[in-house]
């Protein structure tokens, strides 16, 4: 689906570099600088229109959050939202995930979310799926010791797709929800597409997961 363009995007994330980082190779190893606070790093990987990173910062004071979205189209709506709550504790990236390494350091992120990646379903854009062994092998460098990744999907393909790449990667599994929404977890916020793709009576899926060798 071909999204739509919204005037003067572009000049908008340029006006509010407060939130949006247009040099975040130059940040790498001290994000707590550019936040002003030493606190625990979450990533979003590909954070849409922005609700759940919103949501989630005004509700974790104490984590700083950057959300990572490559269309200008989308991510000029999470910065609208960014611009209206004024939270502290988020930054913006407009760049593509495969270069995560270059943006941040060993160790440095305690956390990532993949919250309902396109499911790229055709086998030749396999590599574009975040859950591809090499996006794996980028997530497994910059978390840290105790880092986990929290993927959550209402595209069943894509999430078993991910298990079986997940355990190529030796990765433990450490909460496993097959129906998210019929479970007992009371904490869940959800994204703009996770309401809509339940509304519609899709079960939601996830799983939170890391790497053994690093605790």
């Amino acid at each position: 689906m071909r999204l739509r363009n919204k005037p003067g995007a572009e000049n908008k994330l340029i006006e509010f570099g407060q939130y949006v980082v247009s040099n975040p190779e130059e940040w790498k190893s001290k994000w707590h600088e550019r936040f002003g606070k030493k606190q625990p790093l979450h990533v979003e990987i590909g954070m849409g229109k922005g609700r759940f990173l919103i949501e989630m910062a005004k509700q974790n004071p104490e984590i700083n959050y950057i959300g990572i979205e490559l269309q200008t189209s989308v991510i000029v709506s999470a910065l609208e939202k960014q611009i209206e709550e004024d939270l502290p504790n988020v930054q913006l990236l407009q760049v593509n995930a495969q270069n995560l390494q270059s943006y941040f350091d060993k160790g440095e992120v305690d956390r990532i979310y993949l919250t309902f990646s396109d499911p790229w379903p055709k086998n030749r854009h396999e590599k574009r799926r975040l859950t591809y062994k090499d996006f794996l092998f980028s997530y497994e460098t910059v978390l840290d010791e105790q880092g986990e990744l929290h993927f959550k999907t209402d595209n069943q393909k894509l999430f078993e797709y991910s298990l079986i790449s997940f355990s190529e990667k030796g990765m433990i599994l450490k909460e496993l929800y097959l129906d998210l929404h019929n479970s007992d977890v009371e904490d869940n916020i959800m994204t703009e597409y996770e309401e809509k793709f339940s509304k519609k009576g899709n079960r939601i899926y996830k799983t939170v997961a890391y790497f053994p060798n690093k605790k």
